[in-house]
This record gives structure tokens, sequence and C-alpha cells, in this order.
């Protein structure tokens, strides 16, 4: 089974939606071989080198009050801890096309699960410890703890190498309808859409299994 997970770095619903799906998962055990990609999405894609303060970013961009982002942040909260997912303290938004040019590279070029463990070390790393994934420092930092090659990350980040082609898949999968994140494309016929709980994702894995 081949899951495509489109998603950005940036968003907390994606760090949900992940931990989810790996609970689907786990619970499955070894029924079936699931194979997931990790695949871009931005939902800042202007956004500057230096960021932006999260909620007078978030306030404009939605229309809504610094009292409704905390009582939003609250209930991801919740959310993520029922998925063993730890919120903490985000002060701003970043861009993160570098880490998606990251996560691409490990994808082509990484063993099989390190994009899974980049994907998950990028979401600690922001939505967990408040840090900018789109920092190089960051970025290198963060693949060599999951075994990546260090001095070949560098050279990934130090050009515009892979550029192109999350460019093309972040407009393949717009093109395809997908206008939020997270989004879950199973098989490439079937879709899951939000951080939906882990018993959604169980059921309908096992469903497009069996059919």
């Amino acid at each position: 089974m081949r899951i495509d997970f489109v998603s950005d770095v940036a968003c907390p619903w994606c760090a949900v939606g992940l931990n989810s799906l790996e609970r689907a998962l786990a619970s499955i055990g070894k029924d079936f071989e699931v194979e997931i990609h990790m695949q871009p999405f931005e939902l800042n894609p202007a956004m500057g080198p230096d960021g932006a303060d999260a909620i007078e970013y978030l306030s404009d961009k939605y229309g809504i009050t610094p009292e409704q982002i905390a009582q939003n942040q609250a209930a991801i909260r919740a959310r993520g801890a029922a998925v063993g997912f730890t919120f903490g303290q985000r002060g701003r938004v970043w861009n993160t096309f570098d880490a998606h040019r990251l996560l691409h590279w490990a994808g082509v070029e990484g063993a099989p699960g390190q994009q899974r463990a980049l994907k998950h070390a990028l979401l600690k790393a922001y939505h967990g410890e408040g840090r900018n994934p789109g920092g190089h420092d960051v970025l290198v930092e963060l693949a060599q703890a999951v075994g990546l090659d260090v001095t070949r990350a560098k050279a990934v980040l130090d050009s515009d190498e892979f550029g192109l082609e999350v460019r093309q898949a972040e407009t393949t999968w717009q093109r395809a309808g997908i206008h939020s994140v997270p989004a879950v494309i199973i098989n490439e016929r079937h879709l899951i859409s939000g951080g939906q709980p882990p018993e959604v994702f169980e059921q309908a894995l096992r469903e497009i299994a069996a059919s």
C-alpha cells in the first residue's frame, strides 16, 4: 500500500495527523506492507526568511482574535496529547521551502524510513520546541540526527537543488484538488482529509486493503 502524506511542517494539524496515522499503522501491525511518501505543501509560501510573529500573522491571515487563536491552540494541544505529540510554544511562523527540499532529498537519496524520520524530527523541532524549520543549522542538525549524510545535506541546502521538483510536486497536488492539509492519499486513489483520530485511519486503511 502506498500512502502519500501531503503536509507542511508549519501545520499543527499535520503533526496530529501524522502521529495519528502512525498509531493506526501500529495497530494494523504487519497485516500489510506500507510505503509512506512525504509530499510538499506550503501554508505560507510568501513568508520571508525572517519569519513573522505567529499571533499577528494568524490574526491577519484568518481574521481571528488572539483569544480565538489561544482556544484553537488549546484544542490542538489536546488532540496532539491524545496521539502522543507534545506541542510547545511557537512564537513565530517560518518559511518551510528548504525543509521541503531536504525532505525531498531524503526521499530520493536516503535509506528507507529516513524521510519519515526527518519529517517527525521537523514537526517536533517546530511545534514542540519552537525552532525555525527553515534554518539551515536546524535542518543539518536534524538530518544528522536521523542518520542522513551531513555533507550532502549541507550541499543541498547551499544550492537550489530539488527546488524545481518541490514546486512541481506542490503544483501537482494543488491541481489534484488538495487545498488544505494534512491530506492522506492511499494508493493514489483514496483521500482522507484532516488530522483524523487513529481509529478513522485504521478503518479506512483496512477497508481499502480489503477492496
